[in-house]
């Protein structure tokens, strides 16, 4: 509500131990990619905390008008919407030491995304390489039941992240069931590796 206070706030955080910087899909009815928001990204890359936007709106119109909805569109689409605009208006090109990460909406939507950013950014003379998340420092958190050989075809295995989002039931069933699928043979161990301890070191700069 303030970008001053705002700015404030986030080197008080850095000074005292934070990682990353949470953000909502919508922000106070602002899409994450509206130049608002230009010096916040700028000071977090600064300062080397990544921008990481969980399930979740700020936007009151929005929430007002999928009400009686399950939360898929009230506290998901946002988030998706984020990833998409922030791509798309170049947001990573222009502040090329920021980071994202996009929290709890699943992975399985990757390939869709990633499929129409291509055929909107070809039209502008731009071309999606396979490392695109890579190139553009956008790390997404995955779920055991994904079909992660599938999603790995689009995202690479540098940008796939697991979370544990302490206040939930069990915080250790996911990393334990990733763990099995080491296993399993659906995905390389190597990258099973990456996803648990390399891709989030790198996202928070640990």
């Amino acid at each position: 509500m303030s970008m001053d206070r705002a700015l404030e706030e986030v080197r008080f955080a850095k000074d005292n131990g934070a990682c990353g910087i949470f953000m909502r899909g919508i922000a106070e009815d602002r899409i994450l990619s509206d130049p608002y928001f230009y010096s916040l990204y700028e000071e977090a890359g600064n300062l080397d905390l990544p921008i990481c936007v969980h399930a979740s709106t700020g936007g009151f119109d929005w929430v007002d008008l999928f009400e009686r909805e399950s939360g898929f569109a009230k506290f998901k689409f946002p988030v998706l919407s984020a990833f998409h605009s922030i791509a798309y208006d170049g947001i990573p090109e222009r502040f090329p030491k920021l980071r994202f990460a996009f929290v709890e909406i699943r992975a399985q939507w990757i390939p869709y995304a990633i499929s129409d950013l291509s055929q909107r950014l070809e039209r502008r003379g731009k071309h999606v390489t396979s490392d695109f998340m890579r190139e553009n420092r956008l790390y997404v958190t995955c779920q055991t039941n994904d079909d992660l050989p599938y999603i790995l075809k689009y995202s690479g295995e540098n940008n796939i992240i697991i979370g544990t989002d302490y206040g939930h039931v069990d915080t250790a069933a996911e990393i334990e069931a990733l763990k099995k699928m080491q296993h399993h043979g659906e995905v390389n161990p190597e990258v099973i590796d990456k996803i648990l301890d390399a891709n989030p070191k790198a996202l928070y700069g640990l």
